[in-house]
């Protein structure tokens, strides 16, 4: 029985489409052209059309490739012939020069000798010429006559490298300027020159001055009057940032307005270096900053105490006079001072007998005991802490000491300055602040003991008076 078998020719298409484009994408990946990007076939014979042309494309893209490499071979055997060529052609090129700098070689060498043959005993006075041309340069580095003459140091590197070259010698007018520099260094040390110079003033800039320079050994400005510094490092005058006293300065603004053929100046024979490291001692504010916080405190109680003092003395000095003004007037008792009020305190109580008239007396003069013993144990209290403070600052100070001596060791001593200074420091604040403190303390307590031992004096005297004048009645 024949049976008829009716294939799916849409699932048929769909499988050999997806077999062709998979085909296709190895295609892409190994190098070949892909199809356009409009590649869907409705048919077989779509699709059929188009693996025919793509595979005709394929056969001619292997052709042309095939003639580009056939031709690139050929071009490849031209080029190595031209590389070989240029290579034969630079070795004969290297033996003529090797051997043209053997003969060059030995014509230096031969010419040499004959330098050397015709120098003779001159070579040797090079190496002195050398020689002092390299002193001659540490000389004028640190010369502050270098301000002056600033060419002269270019004149003398540029000499002492052309003496280095063993191939190269000094002309005569090269040796006559050596000797001139020489000399001129010499002469300049003795005189006092005014010129215009450059100079790095403290504040960072860069100012044109009016300078004197005392020989090799200051370079001062007159406008204002100021002590330089000349830096050889830089080749340059730089103002010193902290000045010498008033009394320094003084005489050098009489020295510079001074037409007398001899005047007075303070100099320095190091060139300036010892006057730099003198001003750049730490003065007292220095010295109260290094003693830190402590240090600021002991100060603080210092002042305190100071004008503390400074009332109770002017206080007390004015109470003391109104009370010797009314010793002077007992009959006329005012309320303005201590003595006037014990005064009115007996004019009070003048009818009670003598027990009850000295309690009343002695309430008076009781009464006025605060006012004139204020602040004064507060004073005793400043001068007993001050010395302990300073004594809190120095172990502090030296808590930090170890504390560097623990991080950086003991190599650099400057590490362990600041805590040394700070303990030091506060220890001499504590001290100048208690020594002074105690004597204000007893002065104005040895002034307020007066007054009340005067206010007891007159309050006996009038109670021995009153009892008199009881037995008489």
């Amino acid at each position: 029985m024949n049976r008829s078998f009716q294939f799916p020719v849409s699932s048929f298409q769909n499988a050999m489409s997806h077999a062709l484009r998979s085909l296709l994408m190895v295609g892409l990946l190994a190098g070949t052209p892909a199809f356009a990007q409009d590649d869907s076939a409705a048919t077989l014979d779509e699709l059929l059309e188009q693996v025919r042309t793509k595979t005709l494309a394929d056969q001619g893209q292997l052709q042309q490739r095939e003639a580009e490499f056939a031709a690139a071979r050929d071009r490849q055997a031209e080029l190595l012939a031209q590389a070989r060529a240029r290579r034969d052609a630079l070795e004969k090129r290297g033996s003529e020069l090797e051997g043209r700098f053997d003969t060059n070689k030995r014509e230096i060498d031969t010419r040499q000798g004959q330098l050397d043959d015709k120098l003779g005993a001159l070579k040797e006075l090079f190496g002195i010429f050398q020689q002092t041309s390299g002193d001659l340069q540490g000389i004028f580095f640190d010369s502050p006559i270098s301000a002056q003459y600033p060419d002269r140091t270019e004149f003398l590197e540029a000499f002492a490298k052309k003496m280095s070259r063993a191939s190269e010698i000094s002309t005569i007018d090269e040796i006559e300027r050596l000797w001139f520099e020489l000399q001129r260094e010499m002469t300049e040390t003795g005189k006092i020159v005014r010129f215009s110079a450059p100079v790095l003033l403290a504040d960072g800039s860069q100012g044109t001055r009016d300078v004197i320079r005392l020989g090799a050994f200051d370079v001062v400005s007159t406008d204002p009057a100021r002590y330089l510094s000349w830096r050889g490092e830089t080749q340059s005058l730089a103002e010193l940032k902290r000045q010498p006293g008033s009394d320094t300065l003084g005489r050098l603004d009489d020295y510079a307005d001074s037409r007398d053929p001899v005047a007075r100046i303070d100099l320095d024979p190091t060139g300036g270096s010892l006057l730099e490291r003198l001003v750049e001692a730490p003065g007292l504010g220095d010295r109260i900053e290094q003693g830190g916080l402590v240090g600021y405190v002991i100060l603080a109680l210092g002042a305190v105490a100071l004008l503390v003092a400074l009332e109770r003395l002017i206080t007390l000095s004015i109470v003391g006079a109104k009370v010797s003004a009314q010793r002077r007037q007992i009959d006329r008792p005012q309320a303005g001072n201590p003595l006037g009020r014990v005064l009115m305190a007996y004019h009070d109580n003048t009818g009670v007998n003598a027990e009850t008239l000295e309690m009343k007396l002695g309430e008076a003069v009781l009464k006025e005991l605060p006012g004139l013993n204020r602040f004064l144990t507060f004073l005793k209290i400043i001068a007993v802490a001050a010395p302990l403070l300073g004594l809190l600052g120095t172990v502090t100070g030296m808590i930090n000491t170890f504390q560097a001596i623990t991080l950086f060791g003991t190599g650099d001593p400057k590490t362990m300055a600041g805590g040394i200074s700070q303990a030091l420091v506060t220890t001499v604040l504590g001290l100048c602040v208690a020594i002074p403190t105690v004597f204000l303390h007893s002065i104005c307590s040895t002034r307020a003991k007066a007054v009340v031992h005067m206010l007891q004096e007159q309050s006996a005297g009038l109670i021995a008076q009153y009892m008199e004048k009881g037995q008489r009645a």
